[in-house]
């Protein structure tokens, strides 16, 4: 679904992406892994639109992407969550989902004074949507809650809630898992799974959990120093000695049990 070519993003003299190349296949839950600077939230940005690359290109389902901005992705079905979640705090859970579907007839003034029964309808249908999306992820406990007030993992399933209320085939996830705990980790590592297999979701996700990325992803790849180091499965790729040297330094590369650990 997804082709990076020798991608490279330069801010000045800081070379932040430098010559990555990967291939994210259709249906797939990819993990994206590296030390701190690697370069993996960068790429993510590039891909996403948030940043144009300094040179090479990005295709999605063969066609050039590169340089598209985020709002015309939206529109291709390619979407991303952020390490911290972007959810409007004074809006309810159902209002932050109900507001994502693009397009809607009631944000156009003359029809909504024009053809207030058609904004209606559209309106109920959304409304829908958002409850089936609620239901979906356990969360109709704080449907009406503010997002604001909502815990760290809450926000989490809420920012992936929105993926659902339009046709994604792609979704880039940063760090999902930062500052969740466990036992809502494990809600939302289910309901990633269940998107992948029985909506046929792709994702590919920036991850610093080993456990939490061996449970959900295949293939994994390590990025450092901007580009890629490894691919393989997730015990592939802690077992390779490149990547425990690009963790934990030449020291301790012959020591796999220990990046396994991280």
């Amino acid at each position: 679904m997804i082709v990076v070519e020798d991608l490279h993003k330069h801010f000045g003299g800081i070379h932040a992406v430098e010559g990555a190349s990967l291939t994210i296949e259709t249906g797939s839950i990819t993990g994206l892994i590296g030390p701190n600077g690697a370069g993996k939230t960068t790429l993510f940005n590039v891909i996403a639109g948030l940043y144009k690359p300094t040179s090479g290109r990005v295709l999605l389902d063969g066609d050039d992407i590169t340089g598209l901005t985020p709002h015309e992705l939206f529109g291709r079905g390619l979407l991303r969550t952020f390490q911290i979640a972007h959810e409007f705090s004074t809006l309810t859970v159902r209002e932050n989902l109900m507001m994502v579907p693009p397009r809607q007839s009631g944000e156009n003034l003359v029809k909504a004074w024009t053809q207030p029964g058609t904004v209606k309808k559209e309106e109920e249908e959304i409304r829908a949507k958002a409850d089936g999306v609620i239901e979906f992820l356990e969360i109709s406990h704080v449907a009406d809650e503010l997002a604001g007030n909502l815990s760290g993992g809450q926000k989490k399933l809420l920012e992936l809630g929105r993926t659902m209320m339009v046709d994604a085939k792609i979704v880039f996830l940063d760090e999902v898992g930062a500052g969740v705990n466990r036992t809502l980790l494990g809600t939302i590592g289910d309901a990633i799974l269940r998107l992948n297999k029985e909506r046929g979701y792709t994702f590919c996700m920036i991850e610093h959990d080993m456990e939490f990325i061996s449970r959900l992803c295949d293939p994994v790849i390590c990025m450092a120093e901007g580009a890629v180091l490894a691919q393989g499965t997730a015990e592939e790729v802690k077992n390779n000695e490149e990547v425990i040297e690009a963790y934990l330094g030449t020291g301790l590369k012959n020591n796999p049990k220990k990046v396994a650990a991280q």
